[in-house]
């Protein structure tokens, strides 16, 4: 299990990762799509991600808009396991 990040390590992981906020201690995105089907294709495709790391984040989908949250609940705030699922969601994204 990783350490919960500082808030110098979190400023600088948002400059990597300009998609995303922080949102009390958690990091979030929305993703807006065209079509409700991309979106549920995309949240599809981010389940893989997340069993494949065994790190899930919280999602909530509201139909052509996905945000995703992250945060690691076991250490209550975000670690360097929900910035490598971040970046994992903007490759998919992206």
């Amino acid at each position: 299990m990783s350490d919960l990040l500082d808030q110098k390590e979190l400023a600088a992981a948002l400059k990597k990762l300009p998609e995303w906020e922080i949102e009390g201690k958690a990091l979030v995105r929305t993703i807006e799509f065209e079509e409700f089907t991309e979106a549920i294709d995309f949240v599809n495709d981010l389940a893989e991600v997340a069993e494949d790391a065994q790190h899930h984040p919280d999602i909530d989908i509201r139909y052509v808009r996905v945000t995703v949250s992250l945060t690691t609940h076991e250490v209550g705030g975000i670690t360097d396991d929900d910035l490598e699922i971040a970046q994992r969601i903007d490759n998919l994204v992206d």
